[in-house]
């Protein structure tokens, strides 16, 4: 028997059950004696029946699962992101399917593949590294919504929900500047996000706006992580002339170059300036207090999830292109004016 076309029925046939009790042993039901889910199983095995899921849960009923997949759970941000989503899902009456892809395209596809498998009605992806529209493509094509959250993929035709990041780095440049700094450093994040060339691009600006040159080597890479700000300092402290503040990719790097500065017995906020991004739930109780620049984790999650289920509940799929608006929250970790610094130093 040619296993690509083994059906239910000849499942059925082979154990001496009927057609339905082989579909109640796909469903995973109860009702289903052991020792008959063990034989029906068996022959699945045996014949090479793949269950197909999805197709069940449309024929069964409307799907009521999101999926959702963020790139980095281990960064506060995209918890409480995560946390805005539920919130409004679970309200909406549907359960999230969360997948965490780690910055990995191809993890980012199978964990995709398997909530197409489990029939979701929605997905929202904040997308991995290296995604491409080609990756988000059979989604969109397939009808099933697709929103995509925080970082943009440029020509996907799905909805897309992203922080004004270009806004928000003029502003915490804008105010270093005021507080008389020049030497301003941009530290953390790869090269190839758009939230990277869009948050350098606002920094750059700034600089330019009051008459300050963009230096390309207080631009300094790593990984967006509180582990990568560490890493920025220990590169940044090699320099002849260092830099008296920095701009943050995000609230991790920010809470690491403050470990890093410490370790160089640089005291946070009095011997050098900080302005992150995102605004966690720990930068209001950091010490000191984390200068930074507020998205609403939580409010852009549920913006997301709305925007998804009023797809879902529309039966079409009309991408959107929404930016929600940033503001500076001014903290302890920007310090005090420049030459009260040097005072302190």
């Amino acid at each position: 028997m040619s296993k690509s076309r083994t059906s239910i029925v000849d499942i059925a046939r082979a154990a001496g059950v009927s057609k339905s009790t082989v579909s109640l042993v796909l469903q995973g039901s109860p009702l289903v004696h052991e020792k008959t889910r063990e034989k029906v199983n068996t022959i699945i095995g045996d014949l090479g029946y793949v269950y197909n899921r999805g197709a069940a849960n449309l024929r069964q009923s409307r799907s009521k699962i999101i999926g959702i997949v963020v790139n980095d759970l281990t960064n506060s941000f995209f918890a409480e992101l995560a946390v805005g989503m539920d919130m409004m899902v679970q309200s909406a009456g549907y359960v999230q399917f969360l997948a965490h892809s780690g910055e990995s395209v191809d993890r980012q596809r199978e964990v995709i593949s398997s909530m197409r498998e489990n029939g979701i009605a929605g997905l929202i992806l904040s997308p991995a590294r290296g995604t491409e529209v080609g990756d988000i493509k059979p989604l969109a094509d397939s009808g099933i919504p697709v929103v995509v959250v925080v970082r943009n993929v440029p020509g996907a035709k799905v909805s897309r929900l992203i922080s004004d990041n270009y806004a928000g780095a003029k502003a915490a440049i804008r105010h270093l500047i005021s507080l008389g700094h020049s030497r301003i450093a941009f530290m953390g994040g790869f090269v190839d996000t758009a939230v990277f060339g869009e948050r350098l691009r606002g920094y750059v600006d700034a600089l330019l706006e009051a008459n300050i040159p963009f230096a390309e080597e207080l631009v300094i890479h790593s990984a967006p992580s509180r582990a990568g700000g560490v890493a920025a300092v220990e590169r940044m402290m090699v320099f002849a002339e260092r830099p008296t503040a920095a701009l943050c990719l995000n609230d991790a790097v920010a809470f690491g170059v403050c470990d890093g500065l410490r370790s160089n017995n640089i005291e946070p906020g009095k011997g050098f300036g900080i302005i992150g991004f995102d605004d966690v739930i720990e930068a209001k109780t950091a010490v000191p207090a984390l200068t930074t620049i507020s998205v609403d984790p939580q409010g852009m999650g549920q913006r997301a999830a709305q925007l998804v289920l009023k797809q879902i509940n529309a039966g079409q799929n009309i991408p959107e292109s929404i930016v929600t608006s940033v503001r500076l929250v001014v903290r302890q970790s920007c310090g005090a004016p420049v030459k009260q610094l040097e005072e302190l130093a």
